[in-house]
């Protein structure tokens, strides 16, 4: 077998670093990649060394992803790899790597045609983008809902304390990038090459780990085929401290949903799906062993996409016993491709829908939002009500008659967002969780919109931080 090394900070995983690690790969069986620590790195370091070692290791031509504390050549000695590759703007440098590479026979080589970016100015400029974006915060609607920024991060902090059951429809997100070749010849087709794939946790399984990340302890529930998309999802919930209740359906393969990516567009998207309800047997199964845990929760959220995990009666008999228990209940039932009804899940303490679910549920195509809003919180009998509108922000609405704007609306925070996916599930988790922790429902609208805005500001759907959300909120006038 032969083994490729490359090392580097890695702050920013940019197209330059995607084709040096594509290049290594090719040149062998195995890529070890050597991450310097915070203190190796020194004054080059601007993202933290665990951060930056799980952006490497999410690269699918990565075969092993090291954390280095010590010069590269003393690793290098250690490992003895078949070629150590660097990129080509090292090559006119001294490359102390050479004289030990010598010793014992190994080989130097440099990759070509690479771009130079520089981690540090992207890193600067998101940076900059983040503390104009929360500025933006509307002080009306804080004047309106009584509460200031501290606030918001007592919440916040609070979410340590909770204990979170999720269960839902578990997707693995899996983005292709591609470097466009042109035109075919032979008929009017778009060629690209792939460079770079990577796979991230979705649908309910990054409910959960949104959850974990933010602090709360989580029971996640769900239903996966038997394949190997389902050990990367154990493998990584178990990195998030999500305790997970895998239950296998051999009829059905994990859901996985593909995007083609090529200059920070999506050229095509591929869904590999099974839409048909899980059997009965499993059905029992799920509520048996949810059941065991609720008495100890704090909050159960249901992320649904309608690919078969929350049929109906499932549904039914873990609202009721949730209920029975006092739990607060929070659910969001998506429909892009598939058709689904967000009123289904009944008497719940919070619903997010889109405005097209809403009107989807309602089957009404024509009144008002506020009127969407009042007659879906009667169908579903609802508390609280959030209405998604992408990118003009979302509607909220609310039953508890001690409020003085029941209805209110928040502008979207982050107008240039780079991957829009996950924006629901991050609006989802966070709102319901400071109702759990306490909070009101326009504090919940408030931190759900700051935790969106987040998710959008980067590619792929990667947990929220608590720091991160901190950071927001004390931008806040």
């Amino acid at each position: 077998m032969k083994t490729i090394f490359v090392s580097g900070n890695f702050n920013i995983l940019h197209p330059g670093h995607l084709r040096l690690l594509r290049f290594a790969r090719e040149l062998g069986d195995k890529l070890i990649v050597g991450v310097h620590s915070d203190r190796a790195g020194g004054s080059d370091i601007h993202v933290p060394e665990s951060l930056r070692l799980e952006g490497i290791r999410s690269n699918s031509w990565v075969t092993e992803a090291i954390l280095i504390d010590e010069p590269v050549t003393e690793v290098i000695k250690k490992l003895k790899p078949d070629v150590v590759v660097k990129g080509k703007e090292h090559i006119d440098f001294h490359n102390p790597e050479l004289d030990v590479l010598k010793e014992y026979g190994g080989e130097l080589l440099f990759s070509s045609g690479e771009v130079i970016f520089s981690s540090l100015d992207l890193i600067r400029k998101d940076l900059t983008d983040f503390d104009n974006l929360w500025r933006q915060f509307p002080e009306e609607y804080i004047k309106r809902h009584g509460f200031s920024s501290k606030d918001l991060i007592e919440i916040v902090k609070k979410m340590e304390s909770l204990k979170v059951c999720v269960i839902g429809d578990l997707i693995v997100d899996e983005y292709i990038t591609c470097d466009p070749l042109g035109m075919s010849q032979e008929d009017p087709t778009i060629v690209v090459t792939p460079v770079d794939t990577q796979k991230f946790i979705g649908g309910s399984g990054i409910v959960a780990a949104h959850a974990a990340n933010l602090g709360a302890k989580v029971e996640f529930f769900t239903v996966t085929g038997k394949d190997e998309e389902r050990n990367f999802v154990e493998k990584e919930l178990k990195n998030y401290k999500v305790n997970n209740n895998l239950f296998i359906d051999e009829n059905r393969p994990t859901t996985v949903k593909q995007r083609y990516r090529s200059q920070g567009k999506t050229l095509l998207r591929v869904s590999h799906l099974h839409q048909g309800s899980i059997s009965s047997e499993l059905q029992k199964s799920l509520y048996k062993e949810v059941e065991k845990k609720l008495s100890d929760m704090d909050l159960i959220v249901y992320s649904d996409f309608n690919y078969g995990c929350l049929p109906q009666p499932l549904v039914d008999l873990l609202v009721k016993k949730s209920q029975e228990l006092g739990i607060v209940q929070a659910a969001d039932s998506q429909c892009s491709s598939q058709i689904g009804d967000i009123s289904r899940f009944k008497g719940m303490n919070l619903l997010t829908p889109t405005e097209h679910e809403a009107r989807i549920s309602l089957g009404n195509q024509e009144d008002g939002l506020v009127v969407i809003a009042e007659n879906l919180c009667d169908r579903s009998d609802a508390q609280n009500i959030i209405i998604k509108l992408a990118g003009e922000g979302i509607l909220i609405h609310s039953k508890d008659k001690k409020l003085e704007s029941k209805t209110d609306r928040l502008p979207a925070l982050n107008d240039n967002p780079k991957d829009v996916a996950g924006a629901g599930d991050s609006m989802l988790i966070a709102s319901a969780l400071t109702i759990a922790a306490g909070g009101t429902f326009g504090q919940a609208a408030a931190i759900g919109s700051f935790a969106a805005g987040l998710q959008i500001s980067r590619l792929g759907n990667q947990p929220l931080e608590k720091q991160e959300i901190l950071r927001a909120l004390r931008a806040v006038k």
